[in-house]
């Protein structure tokens, strides 16, 4: 079997787990795939995500699908992204968090990190 190289950085190479840990609405749930050794990127296999969505889904924790298209603007020296009014209720946002952003792949995550 050909080993596979990290879709995320490209170096290092992927090897099966089966200690992938999932976090929805306090529940936690334990999935089988791959993790790069190199960036630890971690690849839930399809059928194990599918099985951990259905489980959600019956624990009233699997949140409705939220797919955005926005335009970034300048200001200043930086850009700016603007969140929806719609997610800033869904996720009950005060507009004084602290976030944390992070670049995978060609990807941007911004994550809520705490309250100030």
């Amino acid at each position: 079997m050909q080993e596979k190289i990290c879709p995320a950085c490209e170096k290092g190479k992927l090897h099966q787990v089966n200690d992938i840990i999932s976090e929805l609405g306090g529940y936690i749930f334990v999935e089988k795939g791959e993790r790069c050794d190199k960036c630890r990127e971690e690849f839930p296999y399809q059928e194990e995500t599918q099985e951990t969505i259905t489980a959600a889904r019956k624990l009233g924790v699997w949140p409705e699908p939220l797919k955005l298209y926005r335009k970034l603007s300048k200001s200043g020296r930086g850009i700016v992204l603007r969140i929806p009014t719609d997610l800033e209720r869904q996720m009950k946002l005060k507009g004084t968090e602290e976030v944390t952003i992070t670049k995978i792949g060609s990807r941007i995550v911004v994550e809520v990190t705490k309250e100030k």
